[in-house]
């Protein structure tokens, strides 16, 4: 008899969770995973974000400047100093024993009436055969330039009346619309020209009329002459103990004393130098190439000499003769000196002096009304001048046409129009289309 064994299989007891702790457990789970995944989502974003912030450009801060019209004046500027027109040296017209000056520099003359310097005679010197022979030379020579200085005068008259006739010509065809208003400055220039080469001419006859005067005072004392027919002419040269006095030749001021002590002195010695203050004119050196373009008449405006505004003038003469100077950087250059005619009366530059500086703006080009933009802006691209002109915020390339140009503005010809914007400074941060923003 077979046996039959049952097999019981002893499994081990299976805990099922219930139903709230099955679905409570993977709720947490897939709570904490999705919370992990956006961490890192807005990490990587984050970075990402940085990224693409540091790579993306970004506007830049410029500085902006507004094409405008208005009035524009190209100038040479250039230190120049005064100086006065008539300077007279007065010399000794013979030897003797010069008298100590009383006079002292700024104090004032008046022309025939103060004395300016004495001379006492030395009796063997001025009996001299060899001196009376210089006196007369000197006598002589002071003849012809009498002449010669009167020559010049008459010659300077005719051309200042013609000037003056051909102005008032001019000024009548300008009323009747036939002439232009160039015409009338050229004329007037001219006029003014002549007339100051009239006056120069007239001051230079009146000087080589007192120096034949005193060439002929000196010419009787060397000879020791006691003709009573010239005895006005020897008194008005002589004072006591036979003195031999010198008047002052000009109206003016004691510019400068080349003898002031108590001396022996030959003919032709400079007792002192003699000029009217009021009577001046300004001397500008300037470039070579800016003196070509710098023409009589020109206007100029001068600051810097101390007082509250600027004066005015006007070029009368370009030197036509050039000189080498050695500049503040040890570079030689062409210079020429410009002559400038003050145009304010004396009385509103009574402090102004022979010899003072100011700084000169010559006028060569000016236009009321310009197309103009700064020169902050400019810049050479490929050649041409170019701006970057601000299109919807953005900078853009704009190569333009110039004409006239100063140390501050330009004349814009072509390319921009009036309210442009345009960067100024630009660095190297601004680009063609780059984004800017105005700081």
């Amino acid at each position: 008899m077979s046996h039959q064994h049952s097999v019981y299989h002893h499994q081990p007891d299976i805990i099922t969770p219930s139903r709230e702790s099955r679905v409570a457990k993977p709720a947490k789970t897939r709570i904490g995973t999705w919370f992990r995944r956006l961490a890192m989502l807005a990490v990587v974003a984050t970075v990402v974000g940085l990224i693409v912030y540091a790579i993306l450009p970004k506007p830049v801060g410029v500085d902006l400047g507004t094409v405008e019209r208005g009035s524009l004046r190209v100038t040479v500027d250039e230190d120049g100093h005064t100086r006065i027109k008539e300077q007279y040296v007065v010399s000794a017209p013979l030897s003797g024993r010069l008298l100590r000056i009383g006079l002292d520099v700024g104090d004032e003359v008046v022309a025939g009436e103060t004395p300016i310097a004495r001379i006492e005679p030395t009796d063997p010197e001025l009996l001299d055969p060899r001196a009376q022979a210089q006196s007369e030379a000197r006598v002589k020579a002071a003849e012809a330039r009498l002449k010669q200085a009167a020559t010049q005068l008459e010659r300077a008259k005719a051309s200042m009346d013609f000037a003056e006739s051909e102005l008032a010509r001019i000024r009548n065809l300008r009323e009747r619309g036939a002439a232009t208003p160039s015409q009338v400055d050229e004329e007037e220039m001219k006029f003014r020209t002549t007339t100051e080469d009239f006056r120069a001419s007239k001051f230079a006859e009146e000087i080589a009329q007192f120096e034949l005067q005193l060439e002929q005072a000196a010419l009787l004392r060397t000879q020791g002459a006691t003709d009573s027919s010239n005895d006005h002419e020897t008194d008005a040269s002589s004072g006591n103990n036979g003195q031999f006095v010198i008047m002052a030749p000009i109206s003016g001021r004691v510019l400068k004393l080349e003898q002031e002590s108590a001396t022996i002195v030959t003919p032709g010695t400079q007792l002192m130098q003699l000029g009217d203050p009021r009577d001046l004119e300004v001397v500008v050196d300037v470039l070579s190439r800016d003196a070509v373009r710098i023409e009589p008449g020109d206007k100029a405006e001068l600051d810097q000499w101390g007082g509250d505004t600027p004066l005015r003038a006007t070029v009368r003469l370009v030197e036509p003769s050039g000189f080498t100077k050695i500049s503040a950087l040890g570079v030689e250059e062409q210079r020429v000196n410009v002559i400038l005619d003050l145009d304010d009366a004396p009385e509103d530059r009574s402090t102004l002096g022979d010899n003072f500086r100011v700084e000169a703006h010559i006028i060569v080009w000016e236009e009321p009304t310009v197309l103009k933009v700064s020169n902050s802006g400019l810049f050479r691209h490929e050649g041409a001048w170019s701006v970057f002109r601000i299109n919807n915020e953005h900078a853009r390339l704009q190569p333009i046409e110039l004409g006239h140009q100063n140390s501050l503005e330009s004349e814009v010809l072509s390319g921009l129009e009036e309210g442009n914007l345009i960067v100024l400074h630009p660095s190297d941060q601004v680009t063609d289309g780059v984004e800017v923003f105005e700081r």
